[in-house]
């Protein structure tokens, strides 16, 4: 038995999200359906993180059990073949039978992109969020700081949320401005359900002025969803990587485009700081 991992690229818009659902358009069931045709055989995809409904993959990684031989490169451009123009594999591996896209993972990061001017942008409809109102940059990146480290975000996680314990460790989040685009980059070790978003809501509210950026400790101390702001869109919210130890020996990029369309995601990795 061989096991495959796969990097896959998403628009997310129009899916129920990633996990396959009973009468619901899944990411997943489209992935599963296009490798079992290239394959021979039904197959099974486990993925890295559970994207939620409307949120995009940049690099989503997902493995699968096959007895097929195939190559990587026919692997990929089988898949492609199959699968709608929104969903992509982007590359294939072959790797030791212990790899698990889920439990392999060292950290995964998420991008959340707004466009952030008055008029809204045709060209990024669907991929960005748009927010009119004017938005500071540097107060973000005061309540962001206050955010990094191991801490309980049970005011960041959904009522809904199954994560047996709502204790997370943020290792890196940055917010960065280029032009009208505004980016969040946030890494840690695994997310609790809608963090990511809930985390951009909070930097969006305190970028408007509608509150200073101590607001950020002060929702940690609470540890009460009820009293954050609001969840922010789904349509901004981007899997952008997930990192393995280095001896798996896969991809950490492409030279595809690395920004959403319309939002320039090289001008935006130059404005985000390390």
């Amino acid at each position: 038995m061989n096991r495959i991992a796969v990097g896959i690229e998403y628009d997310g818009g129009g899916y129920a999200g990633w996990q396959a659902q009973p009468g619901l358009p899944a990411v997943q069931t489209q992935v599963e359906a296009a490798l079992s045709r290239v394959l021979d055989h039904a197959v099974e995809v486990t993925a890295a993180g559970r994207t939620d409904a409307g949120v995009h993959a940049h690099a989503q990684v997902a493995h699968l059990q096959s007895t097929a031989i195939r190559s990587e490169r026919a692997l990929v451009l089988g898949a492609n073949t199959y699968l709608p123009e929104g969903i992509a594999l982007r590359w294939a591996r072959h790797v030791p039978g212990h790899f698990h896209a889920r439990y392999s993972a060292l950290s995964r990061s998420y991008r959340y992109c707004i466009l952030n001017r008055s008029a809204r942008g045709p060209l990024s409809r669907g991929r960005v969020a748009f927010i009119h109102r004017r938005m500071e940059v540097e107060p973000m990146r005061e309540a962001a700081a206050l955010l990094l480290g191991t801490h309980d975000f049970s005011s960041f996680r959904a009522a809904e949320c199954q994560s047996r314990s709502p204790v997370r460790e943020l290792t890196r989040i940055a917010v960065g401005r280029a032009g009208d685009f505004v980016v969040i980059e946030v890494t840690a070790n695994a997310f609790l359900h809608h963090m990511v978003r809930n985390i951009a809501g909070l930097l969006i509210f305190v970028g408007q002025g509608q509150a200073e950026p101590t607001l950020a400790a002060e929702l940690l101390a609470a540890k009460d969803r009820r009293l954050a702001p609001a969840t922010a869109p789904a349509q901004g919210l981007y899997l952008w990587s997930v990192r393995y130890p280095e001896g798996f020996g896969l991809p950490v990029d492409s030279d595809m485009m690395r920004g959403p369309a319309g939002c320039p995601g090289d001008l935006l990795d130059s404005q985000l700081p390390e």
